[in-house]
Formats: C-alpha cells, structure tokens, sequence
C-alpha cells in the first residue's frame, strides 16, 4: 500500500517550537543584551503556551530564573547564528501521523553567510534525540523554511526570486524545482509569486516576509499603498498575481492586505526589511512582530484576528531582530504532533 503524507501547514497541532539562541560569537555580539532582550520576550510568549526547543552553545542566563522554565527543552550545540526557520527539519506527517524529519542543506542564503554549525543542528537534534520521527537526509537540495508555506491540503506558496536564485540550486531550472518539490511533499500544486521583495532582505525575498497561507483558503499579505515608496511597483504587482492564484477547487483566495510598515533604516541609512507578515502561529495565539509604529502595529493586529479567529493575537518588538535584517518568523521553527518525545 502507497504511504499517504503531507506538509503540515504552520496552524497544525505543534508539540514544539524551535529557537537558537544568539550568542557573542553571532553577528549580534555588537547589540547582544539587546536582542536577547527581545528573544527572552519570544521565549516567555512561547513556554508560557506549549513547549519551547531551546538550542544554543550554552543555556541562556536570561532564562534562568524564568517562570516557564519547566517548559523549555534545552540542547547544547554550536551554532554559526538564530535563524531557525532556516536551518530547521521541515516536518511532514504520514496518515498515521507519524513524523518524517527533511533535513535540507542550509547554506547561508545562497552562501552568503557561514552556515557550517548550523547545517549540522539538525544531526544534532537527532542524535540526542530532543526530535522523534524518520530522519531523512535531504542536504543535496537547498532549502529554507522561510521560503516555502503550506496549507496542509498540497498547495505550496513560494517565490521565484528566492528558490531560482543563484547559489542554490542552480543546476536546476523552474520546472525540474517544482517537479521536486511536488514529489518531496506530496503536493498539488505549486503558487510561485514572481514579484516582491523587501529592501534589506537577505533571502532573496522569502514568502515569510511578503505573503502567507492561513486558515480558510486566506492569504494575508503585505499591502504598499505608497506610489512613492520604492516597494511599491513590486509589491503592486505581487497583489496582483495574488488576486490570479486559485485553490485546489479553484476559486478565487480570501486575500486580507497587511499594512506596509513605515520606513526603519540602519546607522548607515540603509532600509532594514521590516514586515508585518513574519508573525508565527502557534496552537492558541499568533505572536507578531512590532515595529513601535503604533498605528500600524494595530492595523497588522486587526488583521491577523480576523485571519484567525479564537486566537489570542500577541505583539513582540522586534525592532532590535530587523538590525539583522530578520523577524520573528525568521528566529522560530514549529514542530508538529509527535515529534516532541514522549520522555521529555
């Protein structure tokens, strides 16, 4: 009998969610107390709802004391750097739910950035067994967590610019990624959106930052208004070719815009891509970033409550992750039912 699975979409029961703390020897030693100041606030939003996988070289002293800490599963394992949505398992679940772990290659974005530690988080993980299910080694493909959402029913939304983009796959060209792709989860159909992007980006624009499946056949995504901002005939052109993508019955998505945040520059006036669609769902709340921007950090709260429903809908300033050129989305990798072992 032909073994049924699928890709779980991010709103599937979790049994975890992943962090890898930062450290002095990541490119945050320069602001460390700050940005574990706003990683402590992910971590608490997160152990005081489910259960948090901690991965860092040492257990963070800001966590010591933490109320939650009975919720936090700690590893120990050198790491290059915090972007777990990256260099986390892809999980998917067969009919009886059992996990299968997809271990792709993380190279730095197209090897951008020195990612041998964290290629290797995953074996780690593993061995030590803070992860259950079938282990399969995938690193012969590129693959980021942040460019890829699924819905659970085999479509799959990604962008063209990312998954076609130099220093990844390049041996490849679109019809044999996709081919792959459909094969590897089990899928449908795959959405490519070949417009987007967000000054600052390091991924060559993950669907993270611009567009996300949710709930009811509905995308939320980043809305620019702005006829002078420079995201604006991109991002035009990307809610156009959201209002042409169409479900697997064919009909048309429930499309709710996001608000395009205001402009945030580094110390050397360089836009850094702050997104209101890096939020991570979890199984009874949605945490998403703010950017103390209050008008429309109420805005992206409205929206998200009415993608979902019953949920609690939690801010977290994440002005310090964007220094980084991230956000919240970007720091976390949820796991779905039963990869958390029963013995811990």
């Amino acid at each position: 009998m032909e073994t049924t699975f699928f890709l779980p979409a991010e709103w599937h029961k979790q049994s975890y969610i992943q962090l890898t703390w930062p450290h002095a020897d990541t490119d945050w030693a320069y602001m460390l107390d700050e940005v574990e100041a706003c990683f402590l606030q992910i971590a608490e939003a997160i152990a005081s709802r489910q259960p948090l996988l901690l991965v860092a070289p040492e257990f963070p002293e800001v966590l010591k004391d933490s109320p939650y800490k009975e919720n936090i599963h700690f590893t120990s394992c050198p790491t290059n750097d915090t972007w777990a949505r990256d260099h986390s398992f892809i999980t998917l679940l067969d009919a009886q739910n059992h996990p299968i772990l997809l271990d792709f290659c993380f190279n730095g974005w197209g090897m951008k950035f020195a990612a041998d530690k964290d290629n290797l988080i995953n074996s780690h993980l593993y061995e030590q067994k803070m992860v259950q299910g079938e282990y399969v080694n995938c690193r012969n493909f590129v693959l980021e967590g942040g460019s890829i959402e699924s819905d659970g029913e085999g479509t799959l939304l990604t962008t063209s610019l990312c998954l076609l983009a130099p220093n990844r796959n390049d041996t490849m060209n679109r019809a044999q990624i996709e081919e792959y792709l459909k094969e590897r989860f089990n899928l449908r159909q795959v959405l490519w959106l070949d417009h987007g992007f967000l000054a600052g980006d390091d991924t060559d624009s993950h669907v993270d930052t611009l567009a996300r499946l949710c709930p009811d056949h509905t995308i939320v995504y980043v809305q620019c208004t702005d006829e002078t901002d420079e995201h604006y005939t991109a991002l035009h052109a990307m809610e156009e070719q959201l209002k042409s993508f169409r479900t697997i019955d064919g009909k048309p998505y429930r499309l709710f815009p996001l608000p395009m945040a205001d402009a945030v520059y580094d110390e050397d006036g360089l836009r850094i891509p702050a997104t209101y669609a890096n939020f991570l769902i979890m199984n009874e709340a949605v945490l998403y970033p703010t950017y103390n921007q209050p008008e429309n950090d109420r805005k992206a709260a409205s929206v998200l409550a009415e993608a979902f429903p019953g949920r609690e809908i939690v801010g977290i300033d994440c002005q310090a992750l964007i220094k980084q050129h991230g956000s919240l989305h970007c720091v976390t990798m949820q796991y779905p039912e039963n990869v958390r072992p029963n013995t811990l």
